[in-house]
């Protein structure tokens, strides 16, 4: 991309971050999913997510380009958010973890596919502009497929149909919880958008690695990963939040300071599988729990500000500053210090948050 648009590498990270502010404007929709319903927005991001995939790779400037993208991480993101909610209500209190880790790990699943694809792709005559035209044909299938999808029982029963007024969630009686959920997001996501954004730059530049050793040492650790990605949520229901957050928030915080060593080859490459299992598990474990701690009423508008417009915005931050400390530090130090995130972020969910495994979400959205 920046080879297509003549961007310099200063201008295609600033380009990279204004797309990612789509990530942080998707709590205005997400939050609609309280007054309009889970099935119906759903409908709306795959649709809009869809066509802002289509028209990426339509365009001819790198204005166009990073709109079309901004929008379509912002469909995106509200998307990710409606799924998790939806299923949340969906299931009962004994599958709810698992549900929503084969969700997670479905995801990381799909993106080793897209990167997989990714180069084939990008040889063909299109270039770059492949990537996009075949990244929307999947979304026709479930846009096919969620014709015949219902809302959830739990919010076509739910008493109100509409939404706060914008930010008045943080003054009703859920405001402690939603600041403490915030800032367990907001540190979760400075630690999983810098982990593995700069990883290969740091094996190539400091450790001196070959394109060949990176891409090998990647596509072992990310298909490693994937047993524990996928066993994340029924260890959630088996030994509950709290427990699994000690484990997965254990292995973020070692694969995050494994993987910027000095280590020869091998044990980086554990560093890398457990950097990708650990910060993806993290995701998974905290969806989990912001799903289950507020009212039906308000859970879409709650999920949007701790992960959206909270979480997200730390992440679109965490890459400035990295690169910042990276100066002076270099990226191995730089990146390692971003790891204080999960296990403040653990600290928090031991000390503040209650236990919910095998309650159902009426009874976890009362829990003190």
């Amino acid at each position: 991309l920046r080879t297509a648009f003549s961007l310099s590498v200063p201008q295609g990270t600033s380009m990279a971050s204004f797309i990612n502010i789509g990530m942080v404007l998707s709590f205005f929709l997400a939050r609609q999913g309280d007054r309009f319903g889970r099935r119906r927005l759903l409908s709306w991001t795959i649709t809009g997510y869809m066509i802002c995939t289509a028209l990426s790779a339509m365009t001819v400037s790198v204005g166009q380009f990073a709109v079309c993208q901004l929008l379509s991480r912002l469909f995106q993101s509200a998307e990710v958010a409606t799924v998790m909610v939806f299923a949340a209500e969906e299931f009962p209190a004994v599958r709810r973890g698992f549900v929503l880790g084969v969700i997670q790990g479905t995801s990381s699943l799909g993106a080793i596919v897209c990167a997989g694809v990714t180069p084939i792709l990008t040889a063909t005559a299109l270039g770059w502009r492949t990537v996009y035209l075949v990244g929307g044909v999947p979304l026709l299938l479930v846009a096919y497929l969620r014709r015949n999808l219902r809302d959830s029982e739990r919010f076509t029963h739910s008493a109100a149909k509409t939404t706060l007024p914008l930010l008045r969630v943080f003054r009703s009686q859920h405001r402690g919880r939603l600041l403490l959920m915030s800032a367990i997001w907001a540190l979760v996501m400075f630690c999983t958008q810098s982990a593995l954004l700069f990883w290969k730059d740091f094996a190539v530049t400091t450790r001196h690695f070959t394109s060949a050793q990176v891409a090998s040492c990647m596509t072992i650790a990310a298909l490693g990963s994937l047993p524990l990605v996928f066993s994340v949520g029924k260890l959630l229901d088996l030994i509950g939040r709290r427990a699994s957050t000690v484990v997965v928030f254990g292995l973020a915080i070692a694969g995050v300071g494994l993987s910027y060593t000095g280590a020869g080859l091998g044990l980086l490459t554990v560093g890398v599988l457990l950097g990708i299992a650990g910060t993806t598990c993290m995701l998974s474990v905290v969806q989990t729990i912001t799903t289950e701690l507020f009212p039906t009423e308000s859970r879409a508008e709650s999920f949007g500000v701790a992960n959206s417009l909270i979480g997200r915005s730390a992440g679109v931050l965490s890459p400035l500053v990295v690169g910042l400390l990276s100066v002076r530090l270099g990226y191995g130090a730089a990146v390692q210090t971003t790891a204080l995130g999960p296990l403040l972020a653990m600290l928090l969910i031991l000390l503040f948050v209650p236990e919910t495994r095998g309650k159902e979400l009426e009874e976890t959205a009362a829990l003190p």
